[in-house]
Parts: structure tokens; C-alpha cells; sequence
């Protein structure tokens, strides 16, 4: 049933204008207070489209039409940004084994256990090195053996190991000695015997190629014995992690033509998040007003972006979504597009009536009468092509999508009166806040908060639970919203 927000029963409620100081806000909680759709059915807003207003649209020039626009960030500062990791300008084999052993934890691959006899002859035991090497050694990537660790590395070595990481060594050994030679000669290598190149050594080589591991820039370049700088060698990991599916996630760019259907297909296909352990958790935190909400995510869909030039928008219409993409396209806006699935949990009172519940949204009614509701929402992730256009992104929702009063004429479908954003960079204009998050595997329990609040909510979670591991940090919120924090529904 579509409910125009005009006539929801519930908006001459009380109900969410929060006290000074509440503490969490789940976007589900903000529909009252928004004047957007009701909480039983996300309604479509029958406001007029967007009309003439009297404040200027500011177009902000892409990468590519000005010359002072920030460059796109490096394989490097990506790897520095997300990892903390950055390679010397020649590194050497030890340091890149060091680096792929790393960035292999922190994906969904662990390194099998240290083998029981040192595998290496020239690596001990307690040698720095010795627990990466070991790692890898155990996964295939590494052979027995000297290990010289302390050698510069070449292309070739970085390629060897990158593809191993990468999963690709059974196709590489799929490839019979012409198609080997084929792909070797578009990397300039006509005679493989001459580069001194096993079997084994070649077939790496064209998978890499053939795959995109070797990047075509490089391709253009290579020599398996020549130095690897720090960059040939980053651009290696950076496409490492693509191929195992752990680096940026994203659906598409906010000018590709398919960019409408790809994320009704990302929002459609996905249903409400459901995990009873975890949520016992959070769920307590509500009956207890620790919290007066909370959102799941699931974090294979975490968009990974550079963080410099990311932002995430959290609403819960779709119709709010396709018109915020092309709104950005309206402003020559350009960025990465990441829909990652949400679901919103908040207290809903009996006094509010019956709750009709759809496939979206789902409530249980716990001992005092009241609900907790659960409601299918969405983060939409943007990695922005500028620094520039990331900052200009908050004069654009200012002037479009955000409600400054009742039937306000010239915003987009669905906007509230405190649209939610943030970057976990800090922002001009923006303020530092708290976000108090529970793992549970891929999935995770967050709620936003105040920063002064955040210590008690995380105390109040681990007595709900003792031994649970809550994860609380700052980041950076538009303005309004921090308002919304502090109780101001408007």
C-alpha cells in the first residue's frame, strides 16, 4: 500500500522528537520526523518535481576538464589509505612477501598454519620475515627452499607470487607452450628460453597477462629481470585484491547508462538482514534505551572506496536514489556507485497503532507492549572523481534534498529534513560524531551517537553481553543531521 506522507497517521506524533542529547538514530526513526514515507510502507513523495529556485547551480568541473582538479589517488594511496601499507620506491622480495601475506589476512583467504620445519634455508625462525613467508609458504604461493628475502625484487618474482596470491596458478598451468608464446610476445618476449623463463615461468607470465594481473601500462614495459619499483609493484597488489574480489565493490559509475537498472537490481534482490545471536545483542540495548536504534549491514558489500573522496548517504526509498544519481549527473557530479544493503531497527510504540508488515519490513513484539521493527533500507556509497566534487556533494543536497519546510517545491522524491551522510575523512562543514559497531562475521550491528555518548553505550553493550568486542570510532556527518542527534526534528 503507498501512503502519501501527508496522510500518515503517525506525523502529528511526538514520538521522534528525541530529548537533547538522545543517543543513536536509526534511519527507519527519521521517516516521522522527515515528513517522508511511514514506517509500514515506504511511500513515493507526491510532492511536485524540481522546480526553479533562486539559489545558483555551481557546476564543478571533472578531472578531465580542469587541469587543478586532484588527481585520482595512486595504487599506493589507496593501499596506504585502506591497509597501511606503502612499499619502498625498490622494495625488496622480503618486503613485497610481507605485503601480499598482509593483505591476504584481511581478506576472506586466513594463511594456512606455520608449517612444523622451517621450510626456508636462509630464513630463521625468528627472523622478522619468517612468519609471512611461512604463511604463504603454506598456501602454495611460496616454494621451499632460499627464500632471499633480502634481494631486490624483480618484475618477474612480483609476478610470480602476485599471480599465486591471486588464485590464477591452476589456469596459468592450463596454458599449452603456443599459447604461452603468444601471450609472452605481446609482453615483448619472443624467445623465452633467451629471458632464461622455465615452463612454469612462462605460463605464469601469459595468465597475467591474459587476466589483466600484469596491467596493459606495464605489459608495454616489462622485463622479468629488471627492478620492480614500488609503484609496478603496488599497481600488482592493488589488481591482487581485484581478482579476489577484496578490493573496491561497486556497481557502476553515476554516468553509465545502465546505472538506474543496476541499482534497482541491487536494491530489489536484496531482502531484510537477519542475525539472531547479533541482534539479541542490540535488540536488549533497545528494551534497556541504551539505544533507541541500530542498523545491520553485511560487509561484502562494504564499497571499500578511497576514503578521501568517499562519502556514504543512507535513506530508505528507491525512488530517492534513482533521482540523487541523476541529480549528480545534473550537476556533472561523477563517481562510483555502491548500493550496500541495510536494515534499520527501532522501537515502535503500541500507541501508534497495529504495524502492517510487508516483506520489507518486520516487527516482534516484546514485553511491554511495544515493538521492535525492522525495515529494509540501503547505503548508497560514492566514490567522488575529485576532492572538489566530494566537497560540492553537501551544497547539492542543501539545495535539493533537504526539506526546509512543509511541501517545499524544487527537491527530489522522498528528502528529509535531515538527509544523513558522512566520510570517514574529516569534511569542511561537516561534524565529528561516533558510530558504535558489533562484528559477527560478515555481518555487523552499528549505531550512530553523539562522540560524549559513545563510551557509555559501549559500557551499556559489553554488560549486555560480556567479552563482546564493540567496535567505536569518530567520522564526519553533515549538519543536519548532527542536529537530528541533538533532537531537533527540523
Amino acid at each position: 500500500m503507498i501512503i502519501s506522507s501527508e496522510a500518515h497517521p503517525l506525523k502529528a506524533t511526538t514520538a521522534t522528537r528525541r530529548p537533547a542529547g538522545w543517543k543513536v538514530l536509526t534511519l527507519a526513526a527519521l521517516l516521522l520526523a522527515s515528513g517522508g514515507p511511514g514506517f509500514a510502507a515506504y511511500a513515493q513523495d507526491l510532492e511536485a518535481g524540481r522546480t526553479e529556485t533562486a539559489l545558483a547551480v555551481v557546476t564543478v568541473p571533472t578531472a578531465a576538464q580542469s587541469p587543478s582538479a586532484s588527481a585520482v589517488s595512486t595504487s599506493g594511496q589507496y593501499l596506504q589509505e585502506r591497509f597501511e601499507l606503502q612499499l619502498a620506491a625498490s622494495p625488496s622480495k622480503g618486503e613485497f612477501v610481507t605485503a601480499v601475506a598482509k593483505l591476504l589476512q584481511t581478506g576472506s583467504a586466513q594463511p594456512a598454519e606455520l608449517a612444523a620445519t622451517n621450510p626456508f634455508t636462509d630464513v630463521a625462525a625468528d627472523d622478522p620475515l619468517y612468519e609471512a613467508a611461512a604463511a604463504l609458504h603454506g598456501q602454495g604461493i611460496l616454494s621451499s627452499g632460499a627464500l632471499q628475502g633480502q634481494a631486490a625484487l624483480t618484475q618477474g618474482t612480483a609476478v610470480y607470487i602476485a599471480l599465486k596470491a591471486a588464485g590464477l596458478k591452476e589456469l596459468a598451468y592450463t596454458y599449452p607452450e603456443a599459447k604461452a608464446h603468444a601471450a609472452l610476445a605481446r609482453l615483448g618476449i619472443a624467445d623465452s628460453e633467451a629471458y632464461g623463463l622455465t615452463r612454469q615461468a612462462a605460463q605464469e607470465l601469459a595468465a597475467a597477462a591474459d587476466t589483466g594481473l600484469l596491467a596493459p601500462a606495464q605489459q608495454a614495459a616489462f622485463q622479468p629481470s629488471a627492478p620492480a619499483t614500488g609503484a609496478f609493484a603496488e599497481e600488482l597488489l592493488e589488481r591482487l585484491l581485484s581478482i579476489r574480489g577484496e578490493s573496491k565493490r561497486y556497481i557502476g559509475y553515476s554516468d553509465d547508462a545502465d546505472i538506474f537498472s543496476k541499482v534497482h537490481a541491487a536494491f530489489d534482490t536484496h531482502n531484510l538482514i537477519q542475525v539472531p545471536e547479533l541482534q539479541a545483542i542490540v535488540d536488549e540495548a533497545l528494551k534497556q534505551g541504551l539505544v533507541t536504534g541500530y542498523n545491520l549491514k553485511d560487509d561484502r558489500y562494504t564499497a571499500h572506496f578511497d576514503e578521501s573522496r568517499a562519502l556514504t548517504y543512507g535513506h530508505s526509498d528507491l525512488t530517492h536514489a534513482i533521482q540523487l544519481i541523476g541529480l549528480l549527473r545534473s550537476e556533472n557530479l561523477q563517481a562510483k556507485v555502491q548500493l550496500e544493503p541495510k536494515t534499520s531497527a527501532f522501537l515502535y510504540l503500541k500507541e501508534w497503532g497495529e504495524p502492517q508488515q510487508s516483506d520489507d519490513y518486520k516487527v516482534v513484539q516484546i514485553e511491554n507492549g511495544n515493538y521492535i521493527a525492522y525495515a529494509k533500507e540501503y547505503d548508497l556509497a560514492f566514490e567522488f572523481d575529485t576532492l572538489e566534487q566530494k566537497d560540492h556533494f553537501n551544497r547539492v543536497i542543501t539545495a535539493y534534498a533537504k526539506k526546509d519546510s512543509e511541501d517545499e517545491p524544487g527537491l527530489i522524491a522522498g528528502s528529509w529534513w535531515q538527509p544523513l551522510y558522512y566520510s570517514l575523512r574529516k569534511q569542511p562543514d561537516y561534524i565529528e560524531i561516533a558510530n558504535n559497531r558489533i562484528d559477527q562475521g560478515h555481518y555487523y550491528a552499528q549505531s550512530f551517537s553523539l562522540t560524549e555518548d559513545a563510551k557509555e553505550i559501549t559500557e551499556g553493550l559489553k554488560k549486555i553481553k560480556p567479552g563482546v568486542k564493540v567496535n567505536s570510532y569518530h567520522f564526519w556527518v553533515d549538519e543536519p543531521f548532527y542536529h537530528y542527534l541533538l533532537g531537533e526534528h527540523k
